[in-house]
């Protein structure tokens, strides 16, 4: 992408008919491709609130409770009532009974099922016996939404006259709704900002009690009692609605066609792609293709000219959805369930579906690990900005088959030393025949605590390459986005020629991704956007040092009273321990810099750690 976590909850899926085993599924995988269907948002109701059985959608609390009374014996209210559930026991049942449906599991007896059309068929009746005693959901875990931003439970309404009173003082409405007050508006710093919220909540909760209770030790247990548990359901709300604010910022962002002029014009980045998918048509023909990400539907385009026989593209925008559906259809391959039947072998096999990864099965009904490939076009800056990785992780352990092909299936970020050219300064010192140098000095003390992307010119790097980390996209976890690892640098080979002192201002980042022979057996292919190669709109990372190091070449005996990394007594290493993790703010990440320089006589400098964020 051009310019693209905290570890998001569980998503709940919605249910699907899952078979015995693989085998089964392969036997009944035609006959489930040909029953797919885009659920849609007709099929949805239109509506906002869905149902915690089936895939029905509804627009308001009370329409859903009688449909799930109705269709799947599930009375809501009654429960409620029989059990003297507070506003907490409605939220946990509520996220209890979606992960149970998600396992194909009863939720009242436990029995679990092959699929969910078995599941619903079961449901009963809870008996009164069965929620005697502690009840299976009363773990503050299930305080936590199953479901990303469930609006089930931001709407849930049926306490509201009665929590007052529960609260045990005098408070506004929506200052214990889940679902009101500034805490549920888009946020700032994700992290600070919680904490911030959360500590006011705790002091109107202790001014209230200061002025209107009448003490005791009953209503301080109250209390502290209450704003406990209001508190973690104050979190679970804001992360959820800070990480939709965001996605909506960034699917947002990809709407402009200016993004897209730019990616689809690196050539680098395009060829790429379109190498791998129609230069390998013993992967290709006949396969079942999941674009993750698809924007334009690029991708998916070259899928479909490659022969594959299904392509699901999934965008998170409304707006590129439309657009590429627009695309595929005026090109002839958008998927028409009224010729499906007529003709086994259409060019028609393009399906856009307007959704995050992580819900198509909210959108959509496949076959369980139905696609025999996956391919997206996740890389960010640095690799991992903007996160997207999670996304194609997600949708690999769910929606791909066991042993699958996902394109590209390998990535190594790599990194070096650069040189003075690799800053502003040269710019500055010449404007026009004017030294400005004053103004390069502060550029440059400013570029050591952001990180710059732009493209590095090969002849400004100085030392050595070497690779920072490296991932196998085929079994790699989402764990696995955090690092620490080091670079270990020497001057390269025509700057260690040169005799004399050689200035490094700091170090450049860049990856390389592999079609590899794994999968594209025919033509293997490598997309990289090293600064020796082809310039790519993921340009190149920049991180400065906070002063330079001088480097050489040379085995020398200095005074030991001397500084690594000055003139009198330059590095002949350098070393750089970096850490890559994902940042509160949801898809962004922070980078930590600790650089050592080591001299010819083992003698080593450390200076302090640099924090970036990008």
């Amino acid at each position: 992408m051009a310019t693209q976590a905290r570890e998001l909850p569980p998503k709940q899926q919605l249910p699907r008919d899952d078979g015995d085993d693989y085998e089964d599924e392969e036997e009944e995988g035609d006959e489930g491709w040909d029953d797919w269907e885009s659920d849609g948002e007709d099929a949805a109701g239109g509506g906002g609130l869905l149902c915690l059985f089936c895939s029905s959608r509804f627009d308001s609390e009370s329409s859903l409770f009688a449909h799930c009374g109705s269709q799947h014996r599930f009375d809501f209210h009654k429960v409620v009532r029989e059990l003297g559930l507070d506003f907490y026991g409605c939220i946990k049942l509520i996220n209890f009974v979606r992960s149970k449906v998600a396992e194909n599991k009863c939720w009242s007896c436990g029995q679990a099922f092959a699929s969910n059309s078995e599941l619903c068929s079961h449901l009963h009746v809870a008996e009164g016996s069965q929620l005697e005693g502690n009840v299976p959901w009363a773990e503050d875990s299930y305080l936590k939404p199953f479901m990303e931003d469930d609006s089930l439970l931001h709407s849930l309404s049926i306490f509201d006259d009665d929590e007052e009173e529960d609260c045990g003082v005098p408070v506004e409405r929506g200052e214990c709704s889940g679902s009101n007050g500034r805490l549920a508006g888009p946020q700032g710093n994700g992290l600070n900002t919680i904490i911030d919220d959360c500590s006011d909540i705790r002091a109107r909760f202790e001014k209230a009690v200061t002025t209107e209770s009448t003490g005791g030790d009953k209503n301080e247990s109250l209390l502290e009692e209450h704003t406990e548990r209001q508190l973690k359901i104050k979190r679970a709300s804001v992360t959820a609605k800070e990480i939709k604010t965001v996605d909506d910022n960034y699917f947002g962002s990809y709407s402009s066609f200016g993004i897209h002029r730019e990616m689809l014009g690196d050539k680098v980045r395009t060829d790429a792609y379109r190498d791998a998918l129609l230069g390998n048509p013993s992967l290709m023909k006949g396969a079942t293709v999941l674009d993750v990400g698809c924007g334009t539907g690029i991708l998916s385009l070259f899928a479909a000219k490659a022969g594959a026989s299904k392509v699901v593209a999934v965008d998170g925008s409304a707006k590129m959805t439309s657009v590429a559906t627009q695309v595929a259809k005026i090109n002839g391959l958008l998927y028409d369930e009224n010729t499906k039947v007529e003709q086994n072998r259409s060019p028609h096999v393009i399906s856009v579906v307007h959704t995050k990864a992580e819900e198509l099965n909210h959108k959509m009904r496949i076959p369980p690990n139905g696609f025999d490939m996956l391919v997206s076009e996740w890389m960010g800056y640095c690799l991992l900005y903007e996160s997207m990785l999670s996304s194609v992780i997600y949708a690999r352990d769910h929606f791909l088959k066991p042993g699958g092909a996902i394109l590209p299936d390998t990535a190594t970020i790599l990194g070096a030393g650069f040189g003075r050219g690799g800053t502003s300064l040269p710019f500055w010192e010449n404007v026009y025949g004017f030294d400005m140098s004053c103004i390069g000095k502060e550029v440059t003390g400013s570029s050591a605590r952001f990180p710059l992307v732009d493209i590095l010119p090969s002849q400004d790097i100085v030392t050595d390459t070497a690779v920072l980390h490296s991932f196998d996209l085929a079994s790699m976890k989402e764990s696995d986005m955090d690092f620490t690892s080091s670079l270990e640098l020497g001057l390269s080979g025509s700057d260690a020629a040169v005799p004399g002192v050689t200035w490094c201002y700091g170090i450049v980042l860049w990856f390389d991704t592999g079609f590899t022979d794994r999968f594209c057996k025919d033509m293997p292919v490598v997309l990289s956007t090293s600064p020796f190669s082809t310039p790519t709109h993921w340009s190149q990372t920049i991180f400065t040092f906070e002063e330079p190091i001088a480097m050489t070449n040379e085995e020398s005996v200095a005074d030991s009273s001397l500084s690594v990394g000055t003139a009198e007594c330059p590095a002949v290493t350098v070393r750089s321990r970096i850490s890559i993790v994902r940042a509160s703010e949801h898809r962004s990440i922070d980078i930590s810099v600790e650089t050592t320089g080591i001299s010819s006589d083992g003698r080593k400098r450390s200076w302090p750690a640099q924090i970036f964020n990008l």
